[in-house]
Formats: C-alpha cells, sequence, structure tokens
C-alpha cells in the first residue's frame, strides 16, 4: 500500500467547503470519489491479506498482544477505511443538501450549473425530490411553503428589480416588477423572489 492514506478523501472535502458559499453547484468529482473508492477497496484487500496470515480453520483466532505489528496494521487500515467513507458521505450529503435547497428556493441561481454539474444519480435524486415536493405543496398552494420561518423585522422594504419579473399579485394589488425598477413592497410577497436572485433589498 502507498503513503499517503486519506489524502484522496481529504481533498475532495477540502475542496467541497470552498464551494459551501457559491452561488451554483459546480461539477460532481468523479474522479476524485473513484479514487477514494479504489482506496476503500484496496485497504480491504491489505487488511484481509493481514488476516489471511492470522487465520486457523477459517476463524482469526490472533490474540493483539502477540502480534503487534499487524494489530497495528489492522488498527490503522480500520481508521483509514472508516475516515475515507465518512468523507465520501460528506462530500453527498453536502451536495444533496445544495440539491435539495435549490427544489425549495426555485432554482435560479444554481439552474444553469446543474445541467452539467449532477452526476447521474444525482439528476435521479433532483427528479424524485422534485416531485415528492411538488406533491408536498400541492395542498398548499395558497401558502408559500418556502418562506422563511423567521418573522421579517421590517414589513415593509424597498427592493430593487435585477431582472423582468413582469406582474405578481399580492394581498393590495399587483405590482409590475421590472428591469432596474425601484420599489416599496412588502417584505413577504418578495422574499423569495429576493432569495432567487430576481430582487435585491435596499
Amino acid at each position: 500500500m502507498e503513503n499517503g492514506l486519506g489524502n484522496h478523501s481529504n481533498k475532495l472535502i477540502h475542496d467541497s467547503k470552498r464551494t459551501l458559499y457559491l452561488d451554483y453547484l459546480p461539477p460532481y468529482q468523479t474522479d476524485a470519489v473513484a479514487d477514494v473508492v479504489r482506496e476503500i477497496r484496496a485497504v480491504d484487500r491489505e487488511a484481509s491479506a493481514v488476516l489471511s496470515h492470522l487465520t486457523e480453520n477459517g476463524t482469526v483466532t490472533f490474540q493483539p498482544e502477540e502480534h503487534p505489528s499487524e494489530a497495528a496494521s489492522l488498527l490503522m487500515l480500520h481508521a483509514t477505511n472508516l475516515h475515507n467513507k465518512r468523507c465520501l458521505m460528506a462530500y453527498h450529503n453536502l451536495r444533496l443538501g445544495r440539491i435539495r435547497q435549490y427544489c425549495w428556493d426555485g432554482g435560479k441561481k444554481m439552474e444553469a450549473s446543474l445541467k452539467t454539474a449532477l452526476s447521474p444519480t444525482e439528476r435521479e435524486y433532483l427528479s424524485r425530490y422534485s416531485e415528492l415536493l411538488a406533491a408536498y405543496k400541492g395542498p398548499w398552494t395558497d401558502v408559500d411553503l418556502t418562506g422563511s420561518t423567521v418573522p421579517p423585522k421590517d414589513l415593509f422594504i424597498d427592493v430593487r428589480v435585477l431582472e423582468d419579473v413582469g406582474e405578481i399579485e399580492t394581498e393590495y394589488g399587483t405590482i409590475n416588477l421590472t428591469k432596474n425598477s425601484q420599489l416599496h413592497v412588502r417584505t413577504t410577497d418578495v422574499e423569495r423572489l429576493i432569495r432567487q436572485g430576481y430582487l435585491v433589498k435596499l
């Protein structure tokens, strides 16, 4: 086994941390994930080779204190694979969290990047999660379930329109949101559009 166990998974996690605050989802790191999986399999093979020398009649019966070198090797290999597997789970969980957030927010900021960023499995996850979310929202068409759970500090705010939105219906009537216009509007009417990047709070 080559030196540098865990380097591939460490790099995967460090690269992932740098993407946490991006407005887009970077491409799935197929090669990096494959490197980690190959190392996990290689470590398993090496652990099996160590154990094969300590097996009698198909049963491992050695005492660690009697074989300290082998015991240390097995401990290191086991810890390496635990680390690698946790890094893989953390990487995928981070990406799935971003996909779920995309579904809840309407997905404007990440929409373009998703066409090339997702793995085939992630595309299937996005499709199924979107279907579940649509079914969940179905009975509550008059309630914005994607809105913030924290009450706004200001009932009305000033916003500038970054992109043409068109007319939206509010409790107080219709508002026409045209690019570069500035309006004084009720926070709850536009908070989703702000999250999607159509408006900016002044």
